[in-house]
């Protein structure tokens, strides 16, 4: 038997069936048309941006980095809780304007922009943060021929990294941003053509749960930045000191104490010179604000034996929550928290049971020898923490199934 992660806060059942939104994931189900199907619940995210907001120092922005999940509907209701979109292409930038988020509010990272990227991005006068020299050129080049300023930032590669972070992003030679020491003179020359400077972007890494780790993080990402600042003889007029925030999705794993990390981070900006009293800081989340918000639900098709082992088939798979298998970020497979949602209320069977998809490969495991009720077909499965990197981040025409069905719900 192998554990499972923790089911996030805010989810119960009534009469045995998993709630949510107020509703019977039956009910969702229904109204979408069947299954597979990811619910997002608008309320939850609601929740967790003002519990973000009490947490962190006032002068902090919260920007959402869309491509945690960039689903229409969820895109529009985050637009009105956060300050900021950061996004990483062209089509997220389509998205973000779409769901009605001014240019002002958008910032455009990505070490792999194309002219034409870079050229919406100026003509949108979106900020754009850039990954390296060369795009620094070819923005210039781009903004001279279209006659239009561009608005520039740089993104930093720091010489540290976030320490216990699932995916670093900083330190050490990384494709991402521009390695530090080499940062001033760019900063002069944006200046120096005329570009509106609009600071730095330091992200070191992602999807950590220790908020000493942050916490210091976060004060190295705030120093370096006012040393680079320095360093080029320029003003820091913003500055996204990057996210990093995770959740727990595994056995053992705990909440981050976002509490603790704000409180630190707000000693952090108090203590900065009046030089910097109007830098604007930001902070740059995607998977803490929205992940445990979804659950991918998908419905039991067969249930067979295998030399001992019991093997529950689902409708869906890894084309939907690739994450989930165990095929996204991570080294060892583990349990993200699953149940059966029909049945909450009963008892695990004491056989492990293993839910797999409907996929013709072995690595299409959902869920590996777990204590759950004995499935039977026709049971609805519950995957949480499936609002983040779910739909977009899976091979959804892998097979030709198609895709999920996804809805955004509000009781």
């Amino acid at each position: 038997m192998k554990a499972m992660g923790p089911i996030p806060a805010g989810f119960g059942s009534v009469a045995g069936e998993l709630v949510i939104e107020g509703k019977p994931a039956s009910h969702w189900v229904a109204q979408a048309g069947g299954t597979p199907l990811f619910v997002y619940d608008a309320a939850m995210l609601t929740a967790r941006v003002a519990q973000l907001r009490r947490a962190m120092p006032d002068r902090l922005a919260i920007h959402y980095a869309m491509k945690a999940n960039p689903f229409a509907p969820l895109l529009a209701h985050m637009a009105g809780l956060v300050d900021g979109f950061d996004v990483a292409s062209a089509g997220e930038l389509q998205m973000a304007m779409g769901a009605g988020v001014a240019a002002s509010r958008i910032s455009f990272a990505g070490p792999g922009k194309s002219d034409a990227e870079l050229e919406a991005a100026i003509s949108a006068s979106v900020t754009l943060n850039l990954e390296s020299a060369g795009e620094l050129r070819r923005a210039l080049q781009v903004a001279d021929r279209i006659g239009k300023s561009p608005r520039l930032a740089i993104r930093v590669n720091p010489d540290f990294d976030l320490k216990g972070s699932g995916m670093k992003m900083g330190g050490g030679a990384k494709p991402f941003g521009i390695d530090a020491e080499t940062v001033p003179p760019l900063v002069q020359e944006i200046i120096a053509a005329g570009a509106e400077w609009r600071g730095f972007h330091i992200f070191a890494g992602s999807q950590a749960l220790s908020a000493d780790s942050v916490i210091e993080t976060q004060r190295e990402t705030v120093a370096l930045a006012v040393r680079l600042a320095e360093a080029a003889d320029a003003p820091l007029p913003h500055c996204n000191i990057g996210g990093g925030f995770g959740i727990p999705y595994f056995p053992g794993d705990a909440p981050l104490d976002v509490d603790a990390v704000g409180a630190a981070l707000g000693e952090t900006l108090a203590g900065l010179s009046d030089v910097y009293a109007d830098t604007q800081f930001a902070i740059e989340l995607g998977r803490w604000l929205v992940g445990e918000a979804g659950v991918y639900l998908t419905r039991v098709l067969d249930v067979k034996q295998s030399h001992g082992e019991t093997f529950v088939v689902v409708d869906g798979g890894l084309h939907h929550q690739l994450a989930a298998s165990g095929n996204f970020g991570t080294v060892v497979r583990r349990n993200y928290p699953v149940a059966v949602a029909n049945r909450m209320d009963e008892a695990a069977s004491g056989a492990p049971q293993s839910i797999v998809g409907r996929l013709c490969t072995p690595i299409d495991r959902l869920a590996d020898k777990v204590s759950l009720p004995m499935m039977q077909e026709g049971d609805l499965v519950a995957i949480f923490c499936a609002g983040a990197y779910g739909a977009s981040a899976s091979p959804a025409e892998f097979l030709g199934h198609g895709p999920a069905h996804e809805v955004l719900v509000a009781g």
